[in-house]
């Protein structure tokens, strides 16, 4: 199984040889409701077949379609899905994607892959990130309201937090200890063995925290700009945010250490807490487009936005999630001319226009309908 988190953007945002293919469906955890999964699958194939046969001789189909055709044979794939399903091919390149949200079914044959569903998941606007903590180890995750996955240690932070407690050593050396027990006349207070202890346990517990929240912060907060949400025992919270100098870590948090949850329960903890900055974020997104095209720096035209996408003006494009143009951009003029779907030279305008500005260097967010601050599908911000 392909990873979703590794590929986007790089690959499937890149240039690929046409035609390319995009297949999405919903499909089912459990038995019965998966029993036409496959079914359903085999459909869209033969939809996607259809198209081809415009343009492609049947040699070149063939090829094309036989990974399709043997991922719909593999009944042990079809015993374990998820809540949807997202399959790319073109020329040299198959991807499959169990998907954390339910798709509507789509089979798109083009000349660049139909990513729009794939940008929803993944997109920055409504993800976070959680610190699990204990007094001696942490593992971080990333995840949105639909999907929540461990990320992968960045090589290096694990021997710059054992070289930076390797540097701060606790000031109890076995001297110290002895001197502890000394009478109170002798200007150092009395104290019992498990006192002392106690007080070396707890300051090798805020050393190892100081070390992580730097180390968090420099190597993952800061790049990704996420909201961090600790998630560790009650008695852990009051000295980490004492100690913390993260400016991404909310005040609210998770009361137990992700060991004692499932990843679902996690997952929905961790986005009740975390919906509230999302809708924040995506207020601030839409104010800002006001302000933008107030300044004639924003736009909701879909000429206009495809000019400026192909120019690399666009610093984000907000794209209504549900809205689906279909036409072809023209990649000299930003012209866009409206044609069937069912073209295998046509794809999503919309879906055109997001890959362009990400290959530019730009954010896409994907705005529920109801939330959408203009008619056209699409909302621009430039850069200049």
């Amino acid at each position: 199984m392909n990873s979703l988190a590794q590929d986007y953007p790089a690959i499937l945002c890149g240039d690929h040889e046409p035609p390319c293919l995009s297949l999405y469906q919903p499909t089912h955890r459990r038995h019965p409701d998966n029993a036409q999964d496959a079914t359903r699958f085999r459909n869209l194939v033969k939809k996607m077949e259809e198209s081809l046969r415009q343009k492609y001789p049947t040699r070149e189909i063939r090829a094309l379609l036989q990974p399709f055709e043997d991922l719909a044979a593999d009944q042990t794939f079809w015993n374990h899905t998820t809540d949807g399903l997202a399959v790319l091919g073109a020329p040299g390149l198959f991807r499959v994607y169990r998907l954390p949200r339910p798709v509507a079914e789509l089979a798109v044959v083009a000349d660049s892959f139909h990513t729009k569903p794939l940008i929803r998941i993944t997109q920055s606007a409504d993800r976070y990130q959680i610190l699990g903590l204990s007094r001696h180890a942490f593992k971080l995750f990333e995840g949105n309201r639909d999907a929540l996955g461990e990320v992968t240690p960045i090589e290096g932070v694990s021997q710059a937090i054992t070289d930076k407690l390797g540097r701060e050593v606790t000031g109890l050396d076995r001297e110290g200890a002895r001197r502890a027990y000394g009478p109170t006349g002798s200007g150092f207070a009395t104290q019992h063995g498990t006192d002392v202890k106690q007080d070396a346990k707890d300051r090798d517990t805020a050393q190892f925290f100081r070390a992580v929240d730097q180390a968090v912060l420099q190597q993952y907060s800061q790049p990704s700009g996420l909201p961090l949400i600790l998630a560790a025992l009650p008695e852990h919270h009051h000295l980490f945010r004492t100690i913390s100098r993260n400016p991404f870590l909310i005040k609210e948090a998770i009361d137990v250490h992700p060991d004692d949850l499932s990843f679902d329960a996690l997952r929905e903890r961790a986005w009740q807490l975390g919906q509230p900055y999302y809708l924040k974020r995506l207020a601030g997104l839409v104010d800002a487009f006001g302000a933008a095209t107030a300044n004639g720096r924003g736009t909701d035209i879909l000429g206009d936005i495809a000019t400026a996408a192909i120019a690399g003006r666009i610093e984000t494009l907000l794209v209504e999630a549900d809205r689906l143009i279909p036409g072809r951009i023209d990649a000299a003029s930003g012209t866009i001319t409206t044609a069937d779907l069912d073209n295998p030279e046509v794809d999503d305008v919309l879906d055109d226009l997001g890959e362009r500005v990400i290959k530019a260097g730009g954010e896409v967010v994907i705005v529920p309908t109801e939330r959408m601050p203009t008619k056209t599908g699409a909302a621009a911000i430039y850069r200049f």
